[in-house]
């Protein structure tokens, strides 16, 4: 609340802090994001980041409660933030793509509104995926799955397979790593098999990534 206060009365919380105050992401490194209207001419603070946006034209009492919502302003616990579509649109110019596509899981698995329409898959990636099974004649599997409260990408659930498909990008860094090392392991207690398969595979080896997928629905049960 005090980021908020310190740029002024009619400042939100925004992009990853708010995706942080919302629960859709673990607390973030760095400074914290605010966003307040273009005309309003604050000066850089330390450990806030401030985003100007036209759009947002909130007006707050004294006290911190809202006299007018905008849509693109909520309250949560007492603090002005940006709703969720609102935040998940802001996140990808300020976040790494990991983080934003973990936060729009987050929101879905909280059952929270997004403002996003997908045709059950979050990546090119994914699609490139889908059109891999087609090709191969690989049975279709189901998309962003939720299991033991995570998403996975892929799932033959009768056979109990699990695929993920992972970028450099999405899936390089420190955190992203032990993120999924972390999801696997949780997979794998609940009787899942786990495969991964990188960008350059799925475009420079299809038919190996095919056949590995061919085996692996062979050898973990029956649909």
């Amino acid at each position: 609340m005090a980021a908020v206060l310190a740029c002024g009365s009619d400042a939100a919380l925004s992009h990853g802090a708010a995706a942080v105050h919302w629960g859709l992401l673990r607390p973030l490194e760095g400074p914290i994001d605010v966003t307040v209207p273009t005309q309003n001419g604050r000066r850089r603070r330390e450990g806030i980041r401030v985003h100007r946006c036209e759009t947002l034209q909130a007006r707050w009492s004294t006290r911190g409660l809202p006299k007018r919502l905008p849509s693109p302003v909520t309250v949560r616990d007492r603090i002005p933030v940006t709703t969720v579509p609102r935040t998940l649109a802001d996140i990808p110019s300020t976040l790494a793509p990991y983080l934003v596509r973990r936060a729009i899981r987050e929101a879905e698995f909280l059952k929270l509104p997004t403002g996003i329409e997908t045709d059950g898959t979050r990546s090119d990636l994914e699609r490139d995926f889908l059109r891999l099974c087609r090709r191969y004649g690989l049975p279709a599997p189901e998309v962003n799955v939720l299991i033991g409260g995570m998403t996975v990408d892929f799932l033959w659930r009768g056979r109990m397979l699990v695929v993920e498909t992972d970028s450099y990008a999405t899936h390089g860094g420190t955190v992203a790593f032990e993120d999924d090392r972390e999801r696997d392991l949780r997979l794998r207690r609940l009787g899942y098999s786990v495969h991964h398969f990188s960008e350059r595979q799925l475009e420079l080896e299809p038919a190996a990534v095919a056949a590995d997928v061919a085996a692996a629905l062979r050898g973990t049960g029956t649909a």
